[in-house]
């Protein structure tokens, strides 16, 4: 067996370099390499995540509750903001560059260099295999795609949860709706509880036929637990619990239903025997940590960064700013991958915005800023293209007045990049 001994960096490039293989639909390459590996994951606790939009929110959520309740909680998350190691946390601390290293040296053991797996896939067992051998009570597993090829789909869970189903991945996951659903519909097992706070009648009754095909228990968030926005809070009337006025750190109308999801995924849990209490709830909810979504970075003049990259996100997104924000102009700094859905993204936050500056990460699937400009130019004379984003954010600062707002938005690759020029310390990037 070959001994690498290679450094975080070295293996970072390894990694990111498997990105040249795309994405391949399938479990049987995670399988074999978790079998090789002597399948660590075997006997261990999951929730897995789902959906379109929230999947991060929400997986954030129970992190921080369970964390709250005392148990040593694994999260594994993509994609990542600006350093790799944020895909894999154990009780809110990111795995280790050292660690990193390790696993990843192993796995290069394992692999058939005629044969090797995606960048996910790869990513997917190290994380699988750092929490066993962290042997974490419950870990979080959230899908990258779809869901019933995913690679994280080899697991067994103790529950699945389903956040929202809106067009996406079209190329990959199917042209309507009903496919997409069918796709994150792959999660469900065999008896296990099932939660969603989709809302769609032909969704419901995909996800409720084949819940009964495997006996597993279906629930849903509007029905078996029910939620109310109140301007004092979040009222939310559970299997067990009913709370009034919570306090949840993570804004924007849109989390309200994240909140409750996440809150009907920790009551399935006590029914099965975990201890949380209803403080740790609370508790958990007000301290969650989650950057890049709603993150309010300044105050004068606003700047805020939000991680929406969809259709569906960006509608949130333009809803969240219109309530619970007041501001003379928008100045709006954009920067979208090339294979999302541009037009109807830039159709919904352009006419909103005074001044739009169109920009894009340093990420192979980026897409030109002077493609942005040109879509955008047709709901707004107010355009221009600054390629590089701290650019584009020193040109929108010089812009903005004390009770202006600079939105940032378009792509989690986006948001991290303007995080690590807001604080480049926390927010240090591998480098290479």
């Amino acid at each position: 067996m070959k001994k690498y001994g290679t450094s975080y960096k070295e293996s970072i490039k390894y990694l990111y370099g498997l990105q040249k293989y795309g994405v391949k639909f399938g479990l049987s390459k995670t399988y074999k390499l978790m079998k090789r590996l002597g399948n660590p994951h075997h006997g261990k606790t999951y929730i897995h995540i789902a959906g379109t939009n929230g999947k991060g929110s929400v997986s954030a959520m129970l992190e921080s509750i369970l964390l709250r309740a005392g148990m040593k909680v694994g999260f594994y998350s993509s994609p990542h903001l600006v350093r790799f190691t944020e895909r894999f946390r154990i009780n809110q601390k990111e795995i280790t560059q050292k660690r990193v290293a390790k696993l990843t040296d192993r796995l290069r053991n394992i692999i058939n260099p005629d044969n090797p797996p995606t960048y996910f896939e790869a990513a997917t067992v190290i994380g699988l295999t750092y929490f066993a051998e962290e042997n974490t009570d419950i870990s979080i597993m959230e899908v990258g795609m779809g869901g019933r090829f995913d690679a994280t789909n080899i697991i067994k869970p103790v529950v699945s949860a389903i956040t929202n189903i809106s067009l996406e991945h079209q190329a990959f996951l199917g042209r309507h709706l009903i496919d997409i659903a069918g796709e994150k519909a792959g999660i469900i097992k065999k008896g296990v509880d099932t939660v969603t706070a989709a809302t769609q009648p032909s969704v419901i009754r995909l996800f409720e036929g084949i819940c009964a095909e495997k006996n597993a228990p279906f629930w849903r968030v509007g029905k078996d637990v029910r939620y109310r926005s109140t301007g004092s809070g979040l009222s939310y009337y559970g299997l067990k619990y009913t709370f009034r006025d919570l306090d949840a750190s993570l804004k924007g109308s849109y989390q309200k239903r994240n909140v409750a999801l996440a809150i009907s995924i920790i009551e399935l849990l006590e029914r099965k025997g975990f201890e949380i209490s209803s403080r740790d709830i609370k508790e958990g909810l007000r301290e969650t940590i989650w950057p890049g979504r709603l993150h309010l970075i300044s105050k004068n003049p606003l700047i805020v960064l939000d991680g929406a990259h969809n259709p569906a996100g960006i509608r949130e997104l333009a809803e969240a700013v219109e309530k619970a924000f007041s501001y003379n102009r928008i100045i709006l700094i954009i920067g979208i991958m090339k294979d999302k859905d541009i037009v109807n993204m830039i159709s919904t936050l352009v006419p909103m915005a005074d001044y739009i500056i169109c920009t894009n990460p340093d990420y192979y699937r980026s897409a030109e800023p002077s493609d942005l400009m040109k879509i955008a130019y047709a709901y707004s004379r107010h355009v221009e293209s600054v390629p590089v984003i701290s650019k584009a954010i020193e040109r929108a600062k010089k812009m903005a007045g004390p009770r202006d707002m600079i939105l940032i938005t378009g792509s989690l690759f986006t948001i991290g990049e303007a995080l690590t020029y807001f604080d480049p310390v926390k927010y240090r990037p591998d480098g290479i």
